[in-house]
């Protein structure tokens, strides 16, 4: 008997936030793999906030997704049949073939995951693209030095919880900013020196008493109003790095820009944007490190989980209002 299996289609383009009736559920009936072809059935899937970008209908550093196609992002799944000879039944592989329950595909678009005693999932989260996101951008334009203070917004994602505890095995100063207290009680457990609620009060006056003698680098995951108080609180010749800038990710006009982009010349700030493939040459130190990071309890993760494909946008959506605390995952059946 064919196999059958769900997945995810982008159904329209969303203006502004995204909604459920931009997603189609739908079954499709899969072939037998072809020589060089295997057949994969997905144990978990990510959901991430850069595939907002892939939304809409125009160009980037990847192309949109197409309306009536199944989505795609990071998986982790079994093989269950292989006719390639790099991969038997039972391996445990990664994929970007993601938001679908299985699928028959290239065995070139499979990576074997490692045997390193970690748990599948990691290798979405803490292992996979968040943390190389987080150690390779933290290192090569932040440059830390110990003794030096760091701002991380977004800081209970995936990418800003890898951010602070590399900064705090970095011996520098970390300075966190969430949106609530439960996910700043989780980020001062793994040893955040100070944190700040966005939601609460005056972010630039929190921000500078929790950094009274400023900030050496700045991980932007936020943008808006996170980055103009990192302008204000910068000390001369801070790095800013450019990871993203959720809060702005579904606005339908142009947002302001920060009213004080004059202190870049005047306090000497370099200002990097990346993608991570830029820096693909640290790869393999990236799994060395933190590979052993983990495995020794220095770092620590959390996961927001959402069960079966049909959840899938749902999880998504939850991404952009606060309801994640470290990686979002999708369990499948």
């Amino acid at each position: 008997m064919a196999e059958k299996a769900h997945e995810i289609r982008l159904k329209s383009r969303p203006a502004g936030m995204p909604n459920a009736e931009n997603f189609q559920l739908a079954e499709v009936t899969l072939p037998e793999p072809k020589d060089g072809e295997v057949l994969v059935r997905n144990m978990w899937m990510s959901v991430d906030p850069y595939m907002r970008g892939r939304m809409y209908d125009r160009p980037s550093y990847v192309p949109p997704f197409q309306l009536g196609e199944v989505l795609q992002g990071g998986a982790i799944g079994c093989v269950m049949k292989s006719n390639d000879a790099r991969f038997k039944a039972g391996d445990l592989v990664e994929s970007m073939l993601g938001w679908r329950e299985a699928f028959v595909g290239p065995g070139a678009a499979l990576t074997k995951l490692p045997a390193a005693g970690a748990p599948p999932q990691a290798y979405l989260g803490v292992l996979g693209m968040p943390g190389m996101t987080a150690y390779t951008s933290f290192h090569r334009i932040g440059e830390p030095k110990p003794g030096e203070t760091v701002f991380v917004s977004g800081a209970a994602g995936a990418v800003g919880s890898a951010v602070c505890q590399i900064a705090k095995i970095r011996d520098c100063t970390v300075v966190a900013s969430a949106g609530s207290d439960e996910k700043l009680a989780w980020l001062k457990s793994v040893g955040v020196d100070a944190t700040v609620n966005y939601k609460k009060g005056n972010l630039l006056q929190n921000v500078r008493a929790a950094a009274p003698k400023g900030i050496d680098i700045y991980f932007d995951n936020v943008g808006g109003e996170h980055l103009e108080v990192a302008l204000e609180v910068a000390r001369p010749f801070a790095r800013f790095i450019e990871c993203g800038m959720i809060s702005i990710y579904n606005d339908e006009a142009p947002a302001p820009g920060p009213r004080n982009m004059a202190y870049i010349v005047g306090k000497r700030i370099r200002m990097q944007g990346f993608i991570v493939i830029d820096f693909i040459d640290m790869r393999e130190q990236f799994y060395a490190d933190m590979t052993r990071w983990v495995l020794d309890g220095r770092i620590k993760s959390q996961e927001t989980v959402e069960s079966g494909i049909a959840n899938a946008p749902k999880a998504f959506l939850e991404l952009f209002s606060g309801g994640n605390t470290g990686k979002m995952l999708v369990k499948l059946d």
